[in-house]
């Protein structure tokens, strides 16, 4: 009896330390200019509990988390229109967050709207994900963003850390081209997609970006309580490896989504640099991203 209580520990034990990787709070509510009934509000709800249950308790990767380290998330889907036959059009919102070493501040991995997530949905159902096939686009959308912040995290805290979720983000984009909903291929109007996120996230012309992204948090941020200094010096030296991703594609998707996710945090942690500095970073963000050159700008003021 002794023994098979032990072998239930160790099982048990070893459940919590490789079970889930996410810790994700979850809303599902109605566009302010859509006009809902009780019925379909109550279905909202189903959704969000399908939605939270999805990404809270499937285990994405062979990575060990324990509980306290897994990663911080917010998917907020907004019901822009209900249509025949439990058919939905919705934006979805979705942020991450990492802890810094040495302190209680988190800081941003990823801030971005998907305004093209429609989806069927039917009262008790639930989102069941398949890695090797298409089922249904809600539980690919969220599948894909799963991986693409644990992609994002694991990039952070090593050099290319993230390849493994970033493939399976890919995996999820490919068996999704046969379907007919938006977001998925290459030739819809802009590039502001699923597919362009995780194209660029993998090609060769983008790893000065994803360098920039292990310097910044691993050799920056993780180090700002050792020595302010140095942790600012390794983060404009990562930014600058941004340059030359401007200038083979500018304005593309990653490095806006990059920047704008980090400015505020730019902005504090570069008020307390010297003028040069300063200047040096504020020219490059606005070369990057100048539609918001006013907001970098007032770094040096």
């Amino acid at each position: 009896m002794k023994i098979v209580l032990i072998v239930f520990i160790i099982v048990f034990s070893w459940k919590n330390i490789t079970a889930q990787e996410l810790n994700s709070q979850v809303s599902v509510q109605a566009n302010p200019a859509l006009t809902t009934t009780t019925t379909e509000r109550e279905v909202f709800s189903e959704i969000e509990l399908a939605v939270t249950n999805l990404i809270n308790e499937t285990v994405w990767g062979n990575d060990r988390f324990e509980v306290e380290e897994r990663i911080n998330c917010n998917f907020q889907i907004s019901i822009t229109e209900v249509t025949a036959n439990g058919g939905y059009k919705a934006t979805l919102q979705v942020q991450a967050t990492r802890p810094v070493f040495n302190s209680t501040y988190n800081t941003t991995l990823f801030n971005f709207l998907d305004e093209n997530v429609y989806f069927t949905f039917k009262r008790g159902a639930s989102l069941i994900y398949s890695e090797n096939q298409f089922t249904e686009n809600l539980s690919s959308v969220i599948a894909f963003y799963a991986n693409y912040i644990l992609g994002l995290d694991g990039d952070s805290f090593s050099l290319r850390g993230g390849d493994p979720y970033l493939r399976k983000a890919q995996s999820i984009v490919m068996l999704a081209q046969s379907s007919m909903s938006p977001g998925w291929k290459s030739d819809e109007r802009g590039r502001n997609n699923r597919f362009w996120l995780i194209d660029n996230a993998l090609h060769e012309l983008f790893s000065p970006l994803r360098e920039c992204f292990y310097d910044y948090h691993r050799k920056g941020l993780d180090r700002m309580y050792d020595n302010q200094n140095g942790a600012r010096e390794e983060m404009k030296n990562a930014l600058d490896k941004l340059s030359g991703v401007n200038s083979a594609r500018p304005g593309s998707v990653n490095l806006l989504n990059f920047i704008r996710s980090k400015r505020d945090e730019i902005a504090n942690i570069f008020k307390e640099a010297d003028r040069k500095q300063q200047t040096e970073i504020v020219n490059l963000l606005k070369r990057i991203d100048p539609t918001n050159a006013s907001m970098y700008q007032e770094i040096i003021q």
